[in-house]
């Protein structure tokens, strides 16, 4: 009562002291060490998508000037959930049997020549496609993949590829990713993309960087097998991400996997989304390169002549670089779950603007799950990674 009716000055001090400790107690019931270990473990390993790369999309979506974003967002949200029941209606007698001897019969090896682009195709990226996966997609699929590719760095410290081949290049997320991995020994780069709108759009968000590698794009491994010798087909890594399990049949993602590992000197790594039929595709994808390479060896190996023994070189043979630091089966096979990973980045604006969330505000991050396999050609060194 005094405070209300006393001198103005007095009562201001009283209000004023009245709602700092109004305000330190609320703070005290929200800011718990619960609330501030939680808040530290978003934080923990959160990625910032690079400045600009965030600049090259906002400038790239302006110019696009698209009506119904957040439609068309949606839409190829639910494309690619289309072809994720599609991918699983595959049966799994019949992916068995492939990987483990893919070719036990000469109607199977034909099917290791086919010419399309990317077999049978699961998505076709045109304008509207495309702009809504820069606007929604591309970050995150950059931040698996510098996530990666940063693990091949610290696994081998002395490996700085010149050549690169990046199959199903989109956007170019993975091109992107490997700027920042390894900026300074670059200096080809091989882009597969059959989508004209997806190769316009990489093309539109590299304008104006400065010290790019040689660029040159295909729209299929035939076309870049035609328009390059023998030593221009030699890579020193070769990056496909997501980009496998847009293909419905098993049979022709073998079959360009089988064709990449021709194509990579060095490296090959494989990226898909850590969903189980993600980390099912890797499994597949590994199980069948290690078979395959164990498979040339035995040959070589039941010969003793001089010729067949010179075929036996140092980039002989396959092992796994990542995740695993071992050829042998992966214990989760039968243990029902699988093998995956968790990036979390910081959403761009772009991501802010055009994503929908589910009755709740849309959080600053997000995590992206990735499966991955990364192999390297030659035997294993006898140091652990």
């Amino acid at each position: 009562r005094s405070a209300l009716f006393g001198p103005p000055g007095e009562v201001v001090k009283s209000w004023a002291g009245m709602a700092t400790q109004t305000i330190a107690e609320t703070a005290l019931k929200i800011v718990t060490p619960e609330t501030l270990r939680n808040a530290a473990k978003q934080s923990q390993r959160c990625l910032t998508v690079p400045l600009r790369l965030r600049r090259a999309i906002k400038k790239y979506l302006r110019e696009q000037a698209e009506p119904y974003m957040k439609r068309k967002v949606l839409r190829l949200s639910q494309s690619f959930n289309e072809i994720k029941n599609a991918n699983l209606q595959l049966a799994t007698t019949t992916s068995r049997e492939i990987v483990e001897d893919p070719l036990k019969s000469s109607e199977q090896s034909k099917r290791w020549k086919i010419t399309s682009s990317y077999g049978d195709i699961g998505l076709t990226y045109r304008d509207d496609e495309t702009i809504a996966y820069v606007a929604s997609r591309m970050p995150a699929v950059y931040s698996a993949c510098y996530r990666v590719l940063k693990e091949v760095r610290r696994r081998l410290p002395g490996f700085s590829p010149t050549k690169v081949l990046d199959f199903g290049a989109g956007t170019g997320s993975a091109f992107w990713a490997l700027r920042e991995v390894w900026p300074k020994s670059l200096e080809k780069v091989n882009l597969i993309e059959p989508s004209q709108s997806m190769q316009r759009a990489g093309q539109s968000l590299i304008q104006g960087l400065k010290d790019l590698p040689l660029i040159h794009s295909y729209d299929s491994i035939q076309a870049l097998s035609k328009s390059t010798g023998k030593s221009g087909r030699e890579h020193d890594l070769v990056v496909a991400s997501y980009v496998l399990g847009e293909i419905p049949s098993l049979k022709d993602r073998i079959t360009i996997v089988r064709q990449l590992w021709d194509l990579t000197q060095d490296v090959l790594v494989l990226v898909e989304p850590g969903t189980p039929h993600g980390s099912s595709i890797i499994a597949q994808m590994r199980s069948h390169i290690l078979w395959m390479e164990n498979r040339k060896h035995r040959k070589s190996s039941k010969k003793n002549n001089e010729v067949c023994k010179d075929l036996i070189t140092e980039k002989a043979g396959a092992f796994v670089v990542a995740p695993c630091p071992h050829d042998g089966t992966c214990p989760l096979v039968k243990s029902g779950k699988y093998c995956h990973f968790v990036q979390r980045l910081e959403r761009t604006s772009s991501q802010r603007a055009y994503k929908r969330s589910k009755g709740e505000p849309l959080r600053g991050f997000e995590d992206e799950k990735f499966s991955y396999v990364v192999f390297r050609k030659g035997r294993r060194p006898r140091h652990v990674f």
